[in-house]
């Protein structure tokens, strides 16, 4: 990917966040676009190398729209700062964990896993954990993991100040044992996640040229057996 052209596209509109900049300037938008998408392209070749459900998914699968919905937030702001792609086997909008690219000045990552499940699916992760715990610490205790991931809620990220650690294991997380589980199971640091994600923070250059698709499958394939045990669970809600 060419990250000059992507990044000074998100720096000026993050500066001029409006229809008229956007309209006067949707040139630039549509480069900075279309590199990026040229980019998720190849990261979906790359990924169906060692993940062959993604292999059928198309860019359009997988990028989000760069327009934002206003009609319930404060931020009326009508553009994003950022592009991302998710790429997931059953589709942008699913459930289902799968491996996101996030492009955004200052801010740029990667992560995989899942993301803002319902209670009754988290719970159901949670029981598969402590019944299969042995299976989920070999996916995430291992040296790799840890080096690339950290500990469970190890990291912080704080969407609102757009904060992040260099990495995590965990988005979110409750104060306390979740209800109906023991309290003084000896891994309940494992149970207390609100999400079953690993991210990574990397340098706004990290995606030039195309050396970075060998740093996500490195990335990725340490933390997909983790998201296979999740997606398990996932599979059977969707």
């Amino acid at each position: 990917m060419d990250t000059k052209l992507i990044q000074k596209f998100l720096k000026d509109i993050a500066a001029n966040n409006n229809r008229e900049w956007f309209q006067e300037h949707k040139a630039q938008y549509e480069k900075a676009k279309a590199d990026f998408e040229a980019g998720i392209e190849k990261a979906i070749a790359r990924i169906s190398t060692f993940d062959t459900e993604v292999s059928s998914l198309t860019v359009k699968d997988c990028c989000y729209r760069f327009y934002r919905d206003v009609r319930f937030s404060p931020d009326k702001s009508p553009y994003k700062r950022h592009f991302g792609a998710y790429i997931c086997a059953h589709g942008k909008k699913a459930l289902r964990g799968g491996y996101y690219l996030h492009i955004q000045p200052g801010h740029c990552l990667i992560c995989v896993g899942s993301y803002w499940l319902p209670t009754n699916i988290l719970t159901s992760c949670r029981n598969e954990i402590m019944g299969n715990i042995d299976a989920w610490r070999k996916a995430v205790e291992n040296g790799q993991f840890v080096k690339y991931f950290g500990y469970p809620n190890e990291g912080e990220w704080d969407e609102q100040k757009e904060i992040l650690s260099d990495k995590g294991f965990g988005i979110g997380r409750l104060k306390t044992c979740p209800k109906g589980f023991p309290k003084d199971y000896e891994f309940i640091d494992y149970l207390r996640m609100k999400d079953y994600a690993a991210w990574i923070k990397v340098p706004d250059d990290f995606f030039e040229g195309d050396k970075w698709l060998d740093e996500i499958e490195k990335y990725f394939k340490v933390g997909k057996p983790m998201m296979d045990i999740i997606n398990s669970v996932v599979d059977d809600y969707e």
